[in-house]
């Protein structure tokens, strides 16, 4: 009895089927590589259909902020946004300064050289002087703040303006907000990079041709020679001494008059 036991035994253990660990192992990595493959592509597609999606929005956001000789000036129904007529054409040198009634400037005396607004986004503040004047031309300067900028919302504001003509973007250091958006004689101080006025400001105010700006058909290259883009005027954070030009051009030593055109 014992020895059919034994044989009963032996003939389990030889007929067992050993478990394919190799296969297991294969058929997992394939199946743990596709799911890392599909959730990448997943998430790009999600990503990608976000940003559709906030571009949608923003464009239905500011259908209404598009100007027309009936509203020539949307920019007044936007929650926050300052409004002064300033005179144009009030020139000062490159070493003069200009004691501006607001920071960031938005209008009154400014250098005789425009900064290039070709939708140049500057890694460092540019001289105020040199960026009104590109205001004077319909740009739109989008200033920052550089301690209350995070990454992402700095990546939200470049994609505002690179590339695009009659845009420029610098940082501002010590500005009162985290975002400032300046046109002439326009301004919208905001905290958040999506912030939905901040493309309601730009579609009413960048060249908008309704008589906003005083120098409609101004260039927005850099005049050659005189203003380098890789290089440009740097700004002066120090308060502006007791021979800065008043906001009524008062001592100011260029002539009016557009330099360079």
């Amino acid at each position: 009895m014992a020895n059919r036991k034994s044989k009963a035994v032996r003939g389990a253990v030889v007929h067992q089927r050993s478990i394919p660990w190799m296969l297991i192992s294969g058929v997992t990595v394939v199946v743990v590589f596709a799911a890392v493959i599909f959730g990448y592509a997943y998430s790009r597609w999600s990503g990608q259909e976000t940003i559709r999606q906030a571009q949608a929005e923003a464009e239905k956001a500011t259908e209404a902020f598009k100007p027309s000789p009936q509203n020539p000036d949307p920019s007044k129904t936007i929650p926050g946004v300052t409004v002064v007529d300033y005179p144009g054409q009030i020139h000062v040198r490159p070493d003069q300064r200009v004691a501006y009634d607001h920071a960031p400037s938005f209008g009154g005396p400014h250098d005789g050289i425009w900064a290039d607004c070709t939708g140049v986004v500057y890694p460092e503040a540019v001289r105020t002087e040199n960026m009104v004047h590109s205001l004077e031309h319909g740009a739109v300067w989008i200033a920052y703040n550089p301690d209350r900028v995070d990454e992402p919302g700095l990546e939200r504001l470049k994609a505002r303006v690179d590339g695009k003509p009659y845009s420029m973007m610098s940082p501002f250091p010590g500005l009162d907000s985290a975002i400032s958006l300046q046109s002439w004689g326009h301004q919208l101080k905001v905290d958040k990079a999506d912030d939905q006025r901040i493309d309601q400001f730009i579609t009413a105010l960048r060249l908008n041709n309704n008589g906003v700006y005083p120098e409609i058909g101004g260039s927005c290259q850099a005049y050659p020679g005189a203003f380098d883009t890789n290089n440009p005027p740097k700004f002066d954070p120090t308060p502006p001494g007791p021979d800065a030009i008043p906001m009524d051009g008062r001592g100011a030593s260029a002539a009016t008059g557009e330099m360079g055109q």
